[in-house]
């Protein structure tokens, strides 16, 4: 019977590789680093031809010096970390950031990775926000996404700010624009109007466009939206969790900086509720509120935007 010991490994893959006394294991040693490595060819192959016991253990000694009589007297002996297999990326490490809570969810195209990041997979190319990419894996080009000529001017006559870039490749890009909360939409033929602060990412089979609301005249400083057209995802953010309001059940009304979008069937118009002398709250934001007849839907978040603290130009 041979006796248990590191031996060369018959397969090629190792220097090293720990025979039991009756077979090949798949624990493998080279230059003194233990991992492991499956038998090759099958197992029941390497057991017929068990390591020749005369003279093996001067083979070892002569071959790789004190390293392998080193790691037959450690084999069994060795603190678990040391025996994970060849490329665990969590190898010695514990902890609730990688128990698996917060590992990636998957799936294809766009995924939710939890309320305030975005994963893509790339099937197809996408447009995404300047500057929103957190992370990415793969082979993943981002390529500066104009629109236009036309959209350009309107970006700058209107001030609706979507500055977008081209996303192609193969891979996993992982998206986030300031910690606000994001939402997966899938249009089927169908529309949706948006503001453009937040519009994170959506797939390059949606067209497109700047916008003026309507009934938001340039008397009342106009308000442009962008808005998106034809059958593919849009990833919308929030700051908040949001309401989605059903205009169809009543005249419905909202804050032009709290309101995120709607779809494309309703009616819109600007209505002013507050005499100049009369305002409250944050100031002219509260003038005017976006008034929403028909079919469809609104949404709407718990906030008007970021709050400018006071200042003084003195």
């Amino acid at each position: 019977m041979t006796d248990a010991a590191w031996y060369p490994d018959p397969t090629g893959q190792a220097e090293l590789r720990y025979y039991d006394g009756s077979q090949w294991t798949e624990h493998v040693s080279t230059g003194g680093q233990q991992s492991t490595a499956p038998l090759a060819p099958p197992q029941a192959t390497v057991e017929q031809e068990a390591p020749t016991q005369v003279g093996s253990a001067q083979a070892v000694q002569a071959a790789y010096g004190d390293s392998g009589h080193a790691q037959q007297a450690q084999y069994g002996q060795q603190p678990v970390q040391s025996q994970q297999p060849a490329g665990d990326a969590f190898a010695g490490i514990s902890g609730d950031l990688i128990d698996g809570r917060f590992s990636e969810i998957e799936g294809n195209g766009a995924v939710l990775q939890n309320k305030k990041l975005l994963r893509v997979r790339l099937g197809e190319p996408f447009q995404a926000r300047q500057g929103s990419m957190v992370a990415y894996q793969g082979n993943v080009q981002f390529k500066y996404q104009g629109g236009g000529v036309g959209k350009f001017l309107k970006k700058a006559v209107t001030g609706e700010g979507l500055s977008l870039m081209g996303v192609e490749g193969q891979g996993d890009v992982f998206l986030a624009d300031a910690a606000k909360e994001v939402h997966i939409l899938q249009l089927n033929n169908s529309g949706i109007s948006i503001n453009g602060d937040h519009v994170l990412a959506f797939s390059n089979s949606l067209q497109w466009n700047i916008e003026r609301v309507q009934g938001a005249g340039m008397l009342t400083g106009g308000l442009f939206n962008t808005t998106l057209r034809g059958t593919g995802w849009v990833a919308v953010t929030t700051e908040g969790d949001p309401v989605v309001l059903n205009a169809a059940e009543a005249p419905t009304f909202t804050d032009t900086n709290a309101v995120v979008g709607w779809s494309l069937g309703l009616q819109t118009s600007l209505q002013k509720s507050f005499t100049a002398g009369a305002l409250i709250g944050r100031g002219s934001g509260e003038a005017f509120q976006v008034a929403f007849q028909g079919a469809g839907f609104v949404i709407v978040q718990p906030s008007e935007g970021a709050v400018v603290p006071p200042h003084s130009h003195s």
